[in-house]
């Protein structure tokens, strides 16, 4: 399945990579879109002395007092965290863990919040030979049970009294599931405590006799449809992404070396996990931020250079900020700025560049809006990586005009989450980027995207049918998701190959470009565009419950709920609107002709987001295949 030879580069044991080069199409058939392979060399090969805790052994070693870590205190200051403090508490967990009697290829569920107890039990655990398998925080206790079950856990980390109380049915169930540890209530504390200091030469025995193609983790995708399938990873698929990152070579350059970031998605997901990874291994001051209330104050405080984030997160800053604008000249304002921002931004790739009178105009919007926009994340963020669905151009453009560059890229929990990202310098906002370093990204005939490289996982947990249907018979991992490559190896993505609607007239409609543009109304929450086999296309628009009292007084409304707003004529009437603008990016035949407001909104509680904030779409098809029929109906 993996080819493994992608990365042009040995790893040295001082830990100095080369240079990554740029991005190439292979010379496949250049000429034959579907015949097109992007390809960026890596900076190195992992090789099978190579783990996880082999590499960060190393560089705690190497930089005892270089910090890896900020901790957010109780009065919202942080306090470093220096390799050698943070190995310290790594080994004293896994002295706990060892005197539990976990062994090599162990499994100990983490349930938490983003927090660094999760990195360092997730360190703790490889430092033995175990794996930490993530359960998310929002799982239900259904969810919970299939992966204690399928992965055959025997402890479990859980961040609160609640996770654990909703983990106790599994435990009474299954023999193999021993005990919870509870963080709130000192779990650190309490495995720690029953370690042995002789116990250190078994920690270094284990790392020296792991290898790159032992198992690393399981992650359990999220899952849009369907029981959530566990990708087995390994140290090789891991360190690959975390080494070969091309995102910290190019700021430190634009930084000066100097880079923090703040972790706020949930670490029990792949994409938010590699960036963890990669950032402790790039010397990256890494800061945590588990509530998301908290984000905009941490922000403030921790003074991130680059944050990762998922498209619904610039969404709701665009809007949020718009609707702040409030109303009149102020709103003009804004709205004026933010088109001269977008301009900008799209003038930047072409050769003449922006116009004398766009910089002028842009020097004000930077004055009058751009300014406030940044302070509030902190005054020093210039860059954010965007990942786990499309971001569009229209934020994209927005963003950078106004200063801040969201990096688009493109991956999945089965590829370690990067295969594909865009890097200061090579960016072409729409794309996903380039191929990640070491990465080949191809499509077949019917457009589909194909990966390979040393990133791409091994296969499902208890599932070699699964694992089969994934590849193709010449080792291709099948993404499921539509796009195309241009000639100069950017990869676009176009929708998801089981989300494509065909009509009752045979047209073929990738729903996410409709969505991308009404999801930038400000009151819109989620949309998901229907029509399979009907004769239109539809929607369903559920709206943002937080954005609407702001809006409803930016227009002379009355205060009303979430549902009364649904069925209020000026309400429906600016919905019409964000509608016939949104159908000014297709043909007729894949415009939205109608639509209805659902109730209530889309959450991860409610089951129809993910953890990282996609629709469930199948989910929402059948609870809500009345209301579809409904559009229909006349």
């Amino acid at each position: 399945m993996r080819e493994n030879k992608d990365s042009s580069h040995s790893h040295t044991r001082d830990g100095h990579p080369e240079a990554a080069s740029p991005s190439f199409l292979l010379p496949t058939s250049p000429d034959e879109p579907h015949h097109r392979i992007s390809f960026t060399p890596g900076k190195i090969t992992i090789t099978d002395e190579m783990s996880i805790p082999w590499v960060f052994r190393n560089i705690a070693k190497d930089k005892p007092d270089h910090v890896a870590i900020e901790r957010k205190s109780s009065i919202g200051t942080w306090t470093p965290v220096t390799w050698r403090q943070f190995e310290a508490e790594i080994r004293s967990v896994a002295r706990g863990f060892i005197a539990l009697g976990l062994h090599v290829g162990d499994n100990v569920a983490i349930m938490s919040h983003t927090r660094y107890e999760f990195t360092l039990f997730d360190m703790a655990l490889w430092w033995i030979g175990a794996h930490g398998i993530p359960i998310y925080e929002t799982d239900s206790a259904e969810q919970a049970r299939w992966i204690i079950e399928d992965s055959h856990i025997r402890f479990a980390i859980a961040e609160t009294n609640q996770m654990a109380d909703l983990l106790a049915p599994a435990q009474r169930d299954f023999d193999h599931f021993e005990r919870t540890f509870v963080i709130e209530n000192g779990a650190q504390n309490t495995i720690a405590s029953l370690g042995r200091l002789e116990d250190d030469a078994e920690i270094d025995r284990r790392i020296d006799n792991l290898h790159a193609d032992d198992l690393a983790t399981i992650i359990y995708t999220s899952g849009t449809m369907g029981k959530p399938k566990g990708a087995c990873l390994t140290h090789r698929n891991l360190l690959h992404v975390a080494i070969n990152g091309p995102l910290d070579d190019n700021l430190s350059k634009l930084t000066g070396g100097y880079q923090r970031t703040l972790l706020f998605l949930p670490l029990a997901h792949s994409f938010a996990r590699f960036i963890n990874l990669m950032a402790l291994y790039c010397g990256t001051i890494v800061g945590y931020s588990p509530d998301a209330k908290n984000i905009v104050a941490d922000m403030k405080t921790f003074k991130p250079t680059y944050i990762l984030a998922v498209p619904r997160v610039f969404e709701k800053i665009y809007n949020a900020a718009d609707a702040k604008a409030g109303r009149g000249l102020k709103l003009k304002l804004f709205r004026h700025y933010a088109k001269v921002a977008n301009a900008y931004s799209r003038a930047m790739d072409t050769p003449e560049g922006p116009s004398f009178a766009l910089k002028a105009q842009h020097r004000a919007g930077d004055a009058l809006v751009y300014q406030q926009l940044r302070a509030i994340t902190g005054g020093n963020l210039k860059y954010a990586i965007s990942g786990g669905a499309p971001l569009g151009a229209r934020l994209g453009h927005f963003f950078r005009g106004a200063g801040l560059t969201v990096l688009e890229g493109y991956g999945l929990t089965e590829t370690s989450a990067p295969t594909a990202v865009n890097v200061p310098g090579a960016i072409r906002i729409g794309s996903v980027g380039p191929a990640y370093p070491g990465c080949r990204v191809t499509t077949n005939d019917d457009g589909e995207i194909l990966v390979k490289g040393d990133h791409v996982f091994v296969g499902y947990n208890n599932n070699p049918e699964a694992t089969s249907e994934s590849f193709t018979e010449d080792g291709w991992y099948r993404s499921g998701d539509l796009g195309s490559i241009d000639e100069e190896g950017f990869i676009w993505v176009t929708g998801r190959k089981k989300e494509l609607i065909v009509t009752a007239g045979g047209k073929n409609v990738a729903p996410a470009i409709l969505e991308d543009r009404l999801r930038g109304h400000p009151i819109i929450s989620q949309v998901v565009v229907v029509g399979d086999k009907k004769p239109f296309i539809g929607a369903l628009i559920t709206l943002d419950p937080d954005m609407l009292p702001t809006w409803l007084a930016n227009h002379s409304l009355p205060p009303m709920s979430v549902d009364e707003a649904g069925n209020d004529p000026q309400v429906l009437a600016a919905l019409d609107r964000a509608v016939r603008r949104a159908n000014e990016a297709v043909s007729r035949a894949e415009s939205i002709r109608k639509f209805v407001v659902l109730p209530a909104e889309f959450s991860v509680q409610n089951g129809y987001l993910t953890p990282s904030l996609k629709v469930k779409r199948a989910t929402v098809l059948r609870d809500f295949a009345q209301t579809i029929e409904g559009l229909y109906a006349s």
